[in-house]
C-alpha cells in the first residue's frame, strides 16, 4: 500500500514538474490513438471529412487567400526559428544555470509534445481523407484492367498532344520551356471551373495556388509543391522547371479540393488541365501523363516506348533534358532522407505503394483516354 502510494506521489511530482505541457503531450497522444483505433470506421470518415474537414479547408482557403504570400510557408519559417531558438536558450539555460536534471525534463517533454500535438492536428485536418470516401468512390469512376496495347496507344496520345501544345508555350532562345509562373498562378483559380461542373466532387472555391518563397529549399527536399492543411493553400515550388509547374498547381489544387491520394491528384490534375484548355496547363499536363504512362510502357514493352521517345517533338526532347539536369543537382543525402521520411508518411496511411503512388494514376489515365487515344 505505501509503496502504491509512494509511486503516485512520484507521478504526482512529476507531472507537476510542467503540468501544461503534460496535458498538452497526453491530450496530444490520445487523439493520435483515437485516430488510429477508428479510421476503420469508414462512416465516421466520412462523416468527418464532409461536415468538419472540408468546410474548415474552405473557409480556411478563402480566408488566406487574402494574404498575397503563402501563409504556410511564413507559420513553417517561424516555427523552425522558434525550435532553433528554444533548442540554443535551453543549451545556455543549462549550462550557466542550476537544476539542470528538471531543465533538461521540461525541454525533452516540450521537444516532444510540441511535435506531437502538430501531428494530432494533422491526423485530424488531412489524415482523415485517406479513409473516407475517395475520387473514385465519389465520382463513381471505376478502372477495368488495361492491356499494354491500351496502354502504347494512350501514352502515344499525350506523347503527341505535348508536341502538339509544345509549340504554343513561351520558349527563350535555346528552346526551352519559359511559361510565366506569375501567370501561371494569376490563372490557377480558373482551372477547375469547367471540371468541377463533370465532377461536382472536385467542387470548390475558385483559389490560386501560391509560389513558394524559399522554393530552392524545396528542391533539395526533393517537393514540388505540397498542400497546407492548417491553412489551406495549394503551395508550389517556383524554382523547378517552368514545363512542370502548371500541372503542379492543378495537382496541389485537387489536394486542396479534398483528393487525398497522390495517383488520384494526379489523375485529376490532367483532368482538370486539359479541360481548362490553356496552353501552358495542356501541355504540362501532358508532360506530366505522359512521364507516368511512359515509366509503365517502358516495364511493360520497352520497343514500344523507345519509338514513342524517338519520335517526341523536339522541344520536348529539350524541356524533358532541362527536367532531368535540374533535378539531378538535388541528388544529396538531403533528398534521399527526405524521401524516406515522405514514403514512411505515406505507409503510415495506408498507402503502401509509398512514392510509386505518384505513378499509379496510369490506369485512370488508360481508362478515362482510352477511347480519345483512339480517334
Amino acid at each position: 500500500m505505501e509503496t502504491t502510494l509512494t509511486k503516485k506521489r512520484g507521478l504526482a511530482a512529476i507531472f507537476a514538474l510542467c503540468p501544461r505541457r503534460h496535458a498538452l503531450l497526453l491530450a496530444s497522444a490520445l487523439l493520435v490513438a483515437l485516430h488510429l483505433l477508428m479510421r476503420s470506421d469508414h462512416a465516421l470518415m466520412v462523416l468527418l471529412s464532409e461536415k468538419a474537414v472540408r468546410p474548415l479547408h474552405r473557409a480556411l482557403g478563402q480566408l488566406n487567400a487574402h494574404v498575397p504570400f503563402s501563409v504556410a510557408e511564413l507559420l513553417i519559417a517561424l516555427a523552425v526559428c522558434a525550435l532553433l531558438g528554444y533548442i540554443v536558450f535551453q543549451i545556455a539555460a543549462l549550462i550557466r544555470r542550476g537544476e539542470r536534471l528538471r531543465r533538461l525534463y521540461r525541454t525533452l517533454v516540450t521537444l516532444l509534445a510540441a511535435p506531437l500535438a502538430v501531428y494530432a492536428l494533422f491526423c485530424l485536418l488531412w489524415g482523415v481523407y485517406y479513409y473516407a470516401d475517395d475520387f473514385s468512390a465519389q465520382s463513381g469512376f471505376r478502372c477495368e484492367p488495361v492491356s499494354v496495347e491500351q496502354l502504347e496507344s494512350v501514352t502515344r496520345y499525350f506523347a503527341d498532344m505535348a508536341g502538339e501544345y509544345a509549340d504554343r508555350v513561351p520558349r527563350d532562345e535555346r528552346g526551352f520551356c519559359r511559361s510565366d509562373r506569375a501567370e501561371i498562378l494569376r490563372r490557377s483559380p480558373e482551372v477547375f471551373q469547367k471540371t468541377e461542373r463533370d465532377w461536382p466532387c472536385l467542387a470548390g472555391p475558385p483559389l490560386a495556388a501560391k509560389g513558394v518563397v524559399c522554393s530552392r529549399i524545396m528542391s533539395y527536399l526533393d517537393f514540388t509543391g505540397f498542400f497546407f492543411p492548417f491553412t489551406a493553400e495549394a503551395n508550389v515550388n517556383l524554382d523547378a522547371p517552368a514545363c512542370d509547374l502548371a500541372a503542379t498547381v492543378a495537382h496541389e489544387l485537387s489536394h486542396q479540393r479534398g483528393v487525398a491520394k497522390e495517383q488520384e491528384a494526379n489523375f485529376t490534375a490532367v483532368l482538370a488541365c486539359l479541360d481548362y484548355g490553356d496552353p501552358d496547363y495542356v501541355y504540362s499536363a501532358a508532360l506530366l501523363a505522359c512521364t507516368h504512362l511512359g515509366n509503365a510502357l517502358a516495364r511493360a514493352d520497352g520497343e514500344a516506348w523507345e519509338k514513342i521517345c524517338d519520335g517526341l517533338d523536339e522541344n520536348v526532347k529539350r524541356d524533358l533534358v532541362l527536367r532531368g539536369a535540374y533535378w539531378r543537382q538535388f541528388e544529396t543525402p538531403v533528398r534521399k532522407a527526405s524521401n524516406t521520411v515522405y514514403e514512411g508518411f505515406l505507409y503510415s496511411y495506408d498507402q503502401t505503394l509509398g512514392l510509386r503512388s505518384y505513378g499509379a494514376c496510369v490506369d485512370l489515365l488508360v481508362n478515362y483516354y482510352y477511347e480519345d487515344s483512339l480517334k
